[in-house]
């Protein structure tokens, strides 16, 4: 291993884009601590730690604490992401985005193009909503009432919708400047050390329980060797794919043949990613993102209560959606239909099956099939956060979003980096084995 690491700073076209992406990464965690004008931060914080469990605590993950700092970074890449799933959803559905979906390279450029327009536009509107539910926050530390905006009002406003967009736009430009000048996906690595900001602390704060005693030994080898069994099956269920035989017919054309040859379609296990984990998390903070707004209700405060993270409810409930959600992205981005068309055109075939509508059904319930577990076990890293915390007592988050981004966005990295080391035959990082990228 120390070898490999060696042999990744030898090649020098390697080097340079492993330190351009260091160096766009360290900028995008200075800007996540430059303080948006007008918004007490403190009083931001001191509210957010009370929102813990909500959609305002999920969103603070994604942008790696940019949010209760209230910083220029607040809004984070997530309206980009946002953009980026909308315009998935709408390609199988308007048939001039799939249209040109299909024009090849030029069709890429142009979604993108339009995502980013979106990306903008979304951010406006998040910003603005922002900018209003500030104004009328207030946090109270210590009994004493602070607002978090102290000069509310129209400049406010304009000036948080600026300030916000230009930040998302920024991060935007650094991450599309990673994926073509560095290593690696940009918009992954943003989101990754966004999710990794909290690790340190959390850290510090295990070693600081283990030492005072509230956290015995034995508690800590048990987590510990947990953490390494979930990590190892994220990895398991992250890699592993269905391989479906596919024979090409030989075809003469001019004095050559061509064709003939035998491959296969990778179908994945995990399809849909972690998507389906956002998707139903957003839903099932919901009630209790209301409930702070209605505090004085009872009715809104039971409802939230029965949606609490750890209830029975609340994990049958989430653990519902996210199979639902995992069959309907998979049905989304994933098209056995055009699948199976452009094999018939290009004379390709499964083995023992029809061309045509017969292999478009085959390939539909072989996905079913293999979705299934899927599903299952990314409800279950979603819950297992919650268990612990519940039964265990681990001070800290491990497990469900954070934990899938972690090891995707690694192991594109990784697969990334041991595609330039054995271009120029250097040893990868498995010597038995290659690591096969997600996309």
């Amino acid at each position: 291993m120390i070898q490999t690491f060696q042999n990744i700073f030898k090649i020098p076209e390697l080097r340079r884009r492993i330190l351009f992406t260091l160096a766009l990464l360290i900028v995008y965690r200075l800007g996540a601590h430059v303080p948006s004008p007008g918004i007490d931060a403190s009083a931001l914080g001191a509210y957010l730690a009370q929102a813990r469990g909500t959609l305002f605590g999920l969103y603070d993950m994604f942008v790696g604490g940019a949010l209760r700092r209230a910083t220029i970074f607040a809004l984070g890449i997530m309206p980009y992401i946002s953009a980026s799933i909308i315009m998935q959803l709408l390609t199988p559905v308007v048939p001039y985005l799939e249209r040109i979906q299909k024009e090849g390279e030029e069709g890429r450029k142009k979604i993108t193009q339009y995502t980013r327009y979106g990306t903008v536009l979304l951010s406006l509107i998040q910003s603005y909503g922002i900018s209003i539910f500030l104004e009328g926050l207030s946090a109270s530390p210590g009994g004493t009432i602070l607002p978090i905006v102290p000069n509310p009002g129209i400049p406010f406003r304009l000036l948080t919708m600026i300030t916000l967009t230009s930040g998302t736009i920024f991060i935007m430009w650094l991450g599309e400047q990673i994926s073509d000048r560095g290593i690696g996906n940009g918009i992954s690595l943003i989101i990754f050390v966004g999710v990794l900001d909290s690790v340190p602390s959390d850290v510090l704060n295990t070693f600081n329980l283990v030492r005072v005693g509230m956290l015995g030994p034995i508690a800590m080898v048990f987590v510990a060797a947990l953490m390494v069994a979930v990590t190892a099956a994220v990895v398991l269920m992250t890699q592993g794919q269905r391989r479906i035989p596919v024979q090409y017919a030989k075809r003469v054309i001019g004095r050559r043949m061509y064709g003939g040859q035998s491959t296969h379609i990778p179908l994945r296990i995990n399809t849909a990613g972690v998507i389906p984990i956002i998707f139903a998390q957003s839903i099932m903070m919901f009630p209790g993102t209301i409930s702070t707004f209605f505090s004085k209700s009872e009715t809104a405060q039971a409802i939230a209560a029965w949606f609490d993270p750890g209830a029975l409810l609340y994990s049958i409930v989430y653990a519902a959606l996210i199979v639902f959600f995992t069959y309907f992205y998979t049905a989304i981005v994933f098209n056995p239909v055009d699948l199976a068309d452009n094999m018939k055109k290009y004379g390709g075939f499964i083995p023992g099956i029809r061309p045509g509508a017969r292999t478009a059904e085959y390939i539909d319930r072989v996905l079913t099939r293999i979705t299934l577990p899927g599903a299952i076990f990314l409800a279950f890293v979603a819950i297992l956060p919650f268990w612990l915390a519940k039964s265990v007592h681990v001070p800290f988050y491990f497990g469900g979003t954070a934990l899938l981004i972690i090891v995707g966005v690694a192991l594109d990295t990784v697969q990334q980096i041991e595609s330039h080391l054995l271009m120029r035959h250097y040893e990868g990082f498995l010597r038995k084995g290659r690591i096969r990228g997600r996309r």
